[in-house]
């Protein structure tokens, strides 16, 4: 005899909101009423269970939990600096100096403020790295990918706005340098950049514009951008592509465990020693302050910011539109559509896509560090594009002949790669990336260690100290 269908009518959102908040549903004790709101809150970020092996510590290093770590010392360690401090010179650097030796802790937060933000820019672009070399922005992660950019490029802007703050010499003249780069952009650079500075140079309007955008603009556009991030990831059930091995091409079955305890004990355990470390470390290194900023004495060099001056040193090299504007620009929109052309799953989840891909990436490493730095001294000596071609355009002559030497180096090494190591295509794609990254380290490094007076290159330890001119 053919049983009934028993139909049981569908609860709504509200009665089942109802059922939540019932006596009869709540814990009765503090500690378990805790753990209950604890428990929403960690299940609204993360799926109850996860890939077993999305959980080795080399597979994500836990680069995302520790930008997110970093970014809440940020907003906390910045709301209580904002309470001691006045956008307006000269009593910006006062405030400074105040919180260094009047206010109690003031000098560790200032510290814990700074370096914050100094490790986050290099979290977050490690934390793309490990995206890229497991192949982790393809489908269907491929937005997530695009809003890791942006963050990127906000979190470049929150330590940049935040470097004037202290308004001392060092900042003054980084900021100077790092917005006249600017001006380069075609048709609207000069108004960008007057824009910014609220004038022609920096001066009490610029510091105000960028206070402005360093405590409102740009952390709300994180916050929405970070929790949008999350959500994205808690909706692809959690966002890591499964781990492989080398050898691992066929599907395997996927073993799962509870996101309690497992994941939230090794976020814990994350977010502990990163906590600890950055208080050591603030601890034991202050946050950089030299004298009150002079627009009437610049230091010999002027330098901009760190994670700029692998950008200022490629305006050492080529023609501003090229240096400043193009290759960085070429390169971004490169890496914004990457999902898009690289978009086969088959390595996803492999570091480095196969064996070939990690023998093909030490090559590129070793290209770029032998390269780079033989291009940098042939340029410096040997090299002088205008002087030979005293008729040309600077444009042609310093920055579409060396634009043309670089082109055909990539080109020769995708050729390499392609016919006398057999690479597919991507692994071709692998080797441009890491010989293009590692060369805007290097280009950072001697930026920063090998440039002296006059942007002159010099040994670190025969470098002539900075005067002002």
């Amino acid at each position: 005899m053919k049983k009934p269908d028993i139909k049981i009518p569908k609860r709504t959102f509200i009665e089942h909101l109802q059922d939540s908040f019932r006596p009869e549903k709540l814990p009765t004790d503090d500690r378990g009423r805790m753990r209950m709101v604890l428990d929403n809150l960690i299940f609204h970020i993360h799926p109850p269970k996860i890939p077993e092996r999305t959980l080795r510590w080399t597979y994500t290093w836990g680069l995302g939990g520790i930008s997110a770590v970093l970014f809440g010392v940020l907003v906390v360690t910045g709301l209580l600096l904002e309470m001691n401090y006045t956008p307006s010179p000269p009593q910006a650097y006062l405030d400074v100096i105040d919180l260094r030796t009047d206010i109690w802790f003031g000098d560790l937060i200032r510290n814990l403020h700074h370096w914050s933000g100094n490790f986050m820019v290099v979290v977050v672009t490690l934390h793309l790295l490990r995206v890229f070399f497991t192949g982790s922005y393809r489908p269907p992660r491929q937005f997530n990918w695009i809003i890791g950019m942006a963050m990127l490029l906000l979190v470049l802007a929150a330590n940049f706005t935040g470097y004037l703050l202290p308004w001392d010499q060092l900042a003054f003249w980084a900021i100077t340098v790092g917005t006249s780069l600017i001006s380069y952009i075609p048709v609207a650079g000069p108004f960008i950049s007057r824009m910014l500075l609220g004038g022609p140079e920096v001066g009490s309007q610029t510091l105000l514009s960028f206070y402005s955008m360093h405590i409102s603009f740009i952390p709300i556009a994180l916050v929405m951008l970070m929790s949008f991030h999350s959500w994205k990831i808690r909706k692809d059930g959690g966002g890591l592509s499964i781990p492989k091995g080398l050898e691992e091409g066929e599907m395997t079955e996927v073993k799962k465990v509870t996101t309690i305890p497992h994941l939230v004990r090794r976020e814990l355990v994350c977010t502990v020693t990163v906590l600890a470390i950055l208080f050591v470390w603030s601890a034991l290194v202050s946050a950089p302050l030299e004298g009150i900023a002079n627009p009437d004495v610049s230091p010999n060099p002027a330098k901009a910011p760190w994670y700029f001056m692998g950008l200022q040193e490629l305006l050492l090299h080529f023609h501003p539109l090229i240096g400043a504007i193009i290759i960085p620009g070429i390169a971004l929109v490169a890496l914004l559509l990457l999902p898009f052309y690289d978009s086969d799953d088959q390595s996803t989840g492999i570091y480095f896509r196969s064996r070939k891909g990690r023998y093909m990436t030490i090559m590129a490493v070793v290209w770029a560090v032998v390269l780079v730095p033989l291009w940098i001294i042939l340029d410096e000596f040997v090299f002088f594009w205008t002087e030979w071609l005293p008729g040309w355009s600077p444009l042609i002559s310093n920055g579409l002949i060396p634009l043309g030497i670089v082109l055909l180096a990539l080109f020769i090494l995708d050729r390499v790669s392609k016919h006398w190591l057999d690479s597919n295509y991507e692994e071709r794609i692998l080797t441009l990336f890491s010989f293009l990254f590692v060369s805007l380290v290097i280009l950072t490094i001697i930026g920063i260690f090998f440039r002296g007076p006059g942007m002159n290159l010099y040994w670190p330890w025969n470098m002539p100290s900075a005067h002002p001119v």
